[in-house]
């Protein structure tokens, strides 16, 4: 049975990955270099010649090439600093240089302002759509989030800060991947500074995986990482992992927000999502500081969610108290 989003026990973080530039002001241009053709039959020869001298880029994909206005066209050339040379024999006006916009058009709004500027072209986003969750799928969840409050109940009972990760196997996709795994933090017992509980649980997934141990898929399994932070054994004894990502299809849940270098280790990792409890307002890297995945640039995005459904009471919630500037 599926589950309306308004029932679901968290709240998804929506990336906004594009300005909308919805008011002339917020438009971005740049610089570009025009050229006037008062003669139609030279469009064709114009265009010819910016294919042949490379002058055609990506830079200029969003807009397009030809601006007509009365009796007169425009041909866009590049945004290079220096005015581009153009075939004498064909008579034309010197270029001159306006603003253009930087990034095609999102809304019909923006496309009318920017249009006022150079016609560009319209590429609507994609209507997000959130993946639907059954009730099985909650309680998995549920189940997750519960257990990271008990460790974390458990790490700072043994003085280490209550920090937790923990990934599960997917629900009902447990022959994708049989393990599930849970760390937290150590950077008081280790006295090391990055050892933060998802760089942890990162790293026990990538040792369980350079093992690759025959396992039983029908037994349920589970590894933690506090054993192998203590021994650590020798970095050229361990195979080469590089050829497949650690956490590809899989969900983290933790009781704080991920700080800045965890959420960056977390996209090298290609987590499909990631579930907190606690936002860091002042150091974290999922929506607090800042919001890694939908910085422009980075190669891969993944769903985050503040978890606000039960988690065992307020006792539970005191338990995750953590100076809020330390990173998570």
């Amino acid at each position: 049975m599926i589950v309306a989003d308004g029932d679901l026990p968290f709240t998804r973080l929506k990336l906004s990955l594009d300005e909308e530039e919805e008011e002339i002001s917020a438009i971005r241009t740049m610089q570009s270099w025009v050229v006037d053709i008062p003669d139609p039959r030279h469009i064709t020869t114009m265009l010819k010649c910016l294919k042949r001298s490379g002058l055609e880029s990506p830079s200029l994909a969003h807009l397009k090439r030809i601006r007509k206005q009365g009796n007169i066209s425009s041909l866009l050339i590049s945004t290079s600093p220096n005015p581009p040379c153009l075939p004498s024999d064909l008579s034309l006006p010197s270029p001159y240089q306006l603003p253009v916009p930087c990034t095609a058009a999102l809304t019909p709004t923006s496309l009318q302002l920017k249009c006022t500027l150079w016609p560009t072209v319209y590429t609507p986003r994609r209507k997000w759509e959130p993946e639907t969750w059954s009730k099985g799928t909650v309680r998995w969840a549920g189940r997750a989030i519960t257990h990271v409050m008990l460790e974390a109940s458990k790490a700072r009972a043994g003085g280490e800060l209550p920090i937790v990760a923990h990934v599960p196997s997917p629900y009902r996709e447990e022959d994708q991947f049989p393990m599930s795994f849970t760390a937290h933090d150590t950077r008081t017992s280790t006295r090391h500074p990055l050892r933060h509980a998802i760089l942890n649980i990162i790293r026990s997934v990538a040792d369980y995986r350079a093992s690759e141990p025959s396992l039983d898929s029908s037994s349920s399994q589970s590894t933690t990482f506090n054993t192998l932070i203590n021994s650590e054994s020798d970095d050229s004894d361990v195979p080469r992992n590089g050829a497949r990502y650690l956490l590809t299809g899989l969900t983290l849940f933790t009781t704080h927000e991920p700080c800045v270098m965890c959420s960056m280790a977390l996209l090298h990792s290609r987590v499909k999502e990631v579930f907190y409890v606690v936002p860091m307002q002042q150091t974290g890297g999922c929506g607090g500081l800042a919001c890694l995945p939908s910085l422009k640039g980075v190669n891969h995005r993944f769903g985050i969610a503040r978890w606000n459904g039960t988690v065992g009471g307020a006792e539970s919630l005191d338990v995750l108290e953590i100076d809020p500037t330390i990173d998570a």
